[in-house]
């Protein structure tokens, strides 16, 4: 993948005191803000650059001690401000910008890093690597290629996206090479003990709860080869929870011997249903594109314009279509 373009671009932008905006998608995880904020990093170290970070929606707690997450932006707070370089982290189609996509498409050049099979190559500079367990991976190579500085805080940021994308490097998408990558990113100063617990030990309370609570209410057809779980606006407030405490049920789910596809079923509004789907040996992308979303082979998301449980039977008349 030849990154001189961009390079190039980058050094310009810091000569001429150029606009940078980096964009995370909606409802943000580990790699879109690990990337992010590595990509934030980089800029500042080697071409003292500070760039504007965007982001839709909430940040989540365990991912708040990601260094510079303090000063990324909600679009809100971008005010009319134009940028010359807008920069797409882990975006597989522009309508995942959510409110800052306006920004983007203003932009007087537009880049995409990422590593969905789905991406739709919407900037007019896209690199993508399908085959990509992140796309921390992405920025790592341009870093590695172009014999950039990797200072300890953009090693954080790497090493969150790949250790949250691979699963604790347990998905398919761990290959040797991410293995090897995840060496080098320790070399560089990542410290791999102190982001698991940030990652994984740091629960709130009320999330556990509502993760035991979905565990409980779990349902499970086709012989328990599907499991899924239906949350309402009234468990989210039960618990007391944000948003982002749902982030995990899914791969929970998915744990389960039995398991070939889980699902979670997010009520958003009467009329609206977010959907989180995972696989062992299928391809959930297909279904979460027959919704309008899209993802991996083995995690995907989308949502569902339907009340939740109607929601509920269109999503398992999609998955049974790609059960192997």
């Amino acid at each position: 993948m030849n990154f001189n373009s961009f390079k190039e671009m980058i050094e310009t932008a810091a000569k001429e005191a150029k606009r940078v905006l980096i964009f995370s998608h909606v409802n943000p995880d580990g790699d879109t803000l690990g990337t992010m904020c590595a990509m934030y990093s980089a800029l500042k170290d080697n071409f003292n650059l500070e760039a504007d970070m965007v982001y839709n929606g909430i940040i989540p707690e365990i991912y708040k001690f990601l260094p510079y997450i303090e000063l990324a932006k909600k679009p809100s707070q971008l005010g009319e401000t134009v940028y010359d370089i807008a920069i797409a982290v882990d975006i597989a189609a522009k309508d995942r910008m959510g409110d800052s996509l306006p920004y983007f498409e203003k932009a007087k050049h537009t880049v995409n890093f990422d590593h969905h099979k789905t991406n739709t190559n919407f900037a007019a500079t896209n690199f993508v690597q399908a085959e990509g367990a992140c796309a921390g991976e992405v920025l790592l190579e341009f870093l590695e290629s172009s014999g950039l500085k990797i200072s300890k805080d953009t090693a954080y940021g790497l090493y969150t996206a790949l250790l949250t994308d691979t699963g604790g490097f347990r998905y398919e998408n761990t290959k040797a090479e991410t293995l090897k990558k995840a060496s080098r990113l320790i070399e560089y100063g990542a410290e791999p003990a102190k982001i698991s617990r940030y990652c994984y030990e740091s629960k709130p309370r009320n999330m556990v709860l509502l993760h035991a609570n979905c565990m409980i209410n779990a349902k499970f057809y086709d012989d328990n080869k599907i499991a899924g779980v239906c949350i309402t606006n009234k468990d989210m407030e039960k618990f007391n929870a944000k948003n982002d405490y749902t982030e995990g049920i899914v791969e929970e789910l998915r744990r389960i011997d039995t398991t070939q596809v889980s699902f979670v079923l997010k009520e958003v509004d009467e009329n609206t249903t977010k959907a989180s789907l995972r696989s062992k040996n299928s391809d959930v992308s297909i279904v979460a594109q027959a919704f309008g979303g899209g993802g991996h082979t083995f995690a995907a998301g989308c949502t569902i314009r339907k009340p939740l449980q109607i929601a509920n039977d269109k999503i398992l008349e999609e998955i049974r279509k790609v059960m192997k």
